[in-house]
């Protein structure tokens, strides 16, 4: 999320003729058919923003993609993770939520899917008050169409099906949320990571024994943490056993940057906890 203000069918194709357009080059795939369902009308222009407060950022978003960032087989663990970065449904946080995190799961094994969701038309400066549930709903399509499109074709890229997991930032764990709290268990990812972020609107239903869930957050967040300590009880008062990671310091947005707060390790505590439920196990690679 940027920090100025507010919070169908299976089909794929590559992006270039199905291969990367250059060499060592990620690979892109589209996740719908033509034009994504809702948004046909959509005329908005895509752009990258390289100098924004948060790095890199994409807005205008009509045409969501996933880019793959796989490890070298002898690496690979056959797990994945659907990495969904913030922008408040305005942008998406391309680089320090998306790439850069795939760039580190990717280098111990676990092939890493970086999603580029649909976003509502930025017209003005700033992030502009919105409703969160209508803002999000494409975001949260484009998410749950994600896994169904990775679990299609998990054997290409020497994954498990039912070892897909989700990793998301402020809105894009709003995404992951919603991809969680699917009514149909099967549909859901297999473990679920929500960093500084949580439901924004309004609270759904939580089911219990849901799959594992991962939630860091840090004290002087003041512009989520009531949002995200309101999950984290409805998870706990449902029966579910999230994993909590509470920082006294890191503000909003900490992702991967060290800043010498607390938050800084949060990366690794993830990892030891996906690999503490068997998912980042080189010897589960076949399983």
């Amino acid at each position: 999320m940027l920090r100025q203000g507010v919070i169908g069918g299976t089909f794929m194709i590559w992006i270039g003729a199905g291969a990367p357009s250059a060499a060592g080059q990620a690979p892109v795939i589209r996740l719908w058919p033509g034009r994504a369902p809702g948004s046909e009308r959509w005329s908005q222009t895509e752009r990258r923003i390289e100098d924004s407060p948060v790095g890199a950022v994409v807005i205008n978003v009509v045409t969501p993609t996933l880019t793959a960032f796989l490890p070298a087989p002898s690496r690979a663990t056959g797990t994945a993770v659907v990495v969904v970065p913030g922008g408040a449904f305005v942008a998406v946080v391309i680089e320090q939520e998306g790439t850069r995190v795939a760039e580190w799961l990717r280098d111990r094994g676990i092939a890493a899917f970086v999603l580029k969701y649909r976003t509502v038309e930025k017209r003005t400066e700033g992030i502009p008050a919105m409703d969160m549930d209508t803002a999000s709903r494409y975001g949260v399509a484009d998410g749950i169409q994600a896994l169904r499109v990775l679990r299609a074709r998990a054997g290409e890229w020497g994954i498990a099906p039912d070892r897909i997991g989700m990793l998301g930032f402020s809105a894009g764990a709003m995404v992951v949320s919603a991809a969680l709290l699917q009514p149909d268990s099967a549909s859901r990812p297999g473990f679920a990571g929500l960093l500084y972020g949580a439901p924004f609107g309004t609270m759904p239903a939580i089911p219990p024994r849901l799959p594992p869930v991962f939630m860091a957050w840090a004290q002087d967040d003041a512009l989520v943490r009531g949002p995200v300590r309101r999950f984290a009880h409805a998870l706990e008062t449902a029966g579910n056993r999230p994993e909590l990671h509470i920082f006294d310091r890191g503000g909003h947005g900490f992702d991967l940057r060290r800043q010498g707060t607390s938050s800084d390790g949060w990366v690794e505590l993830f990892y030891h906890w996906i690999s503490s439920h068997g998912f980042a196990s080189l010897e589960a690679k076949g399983s």
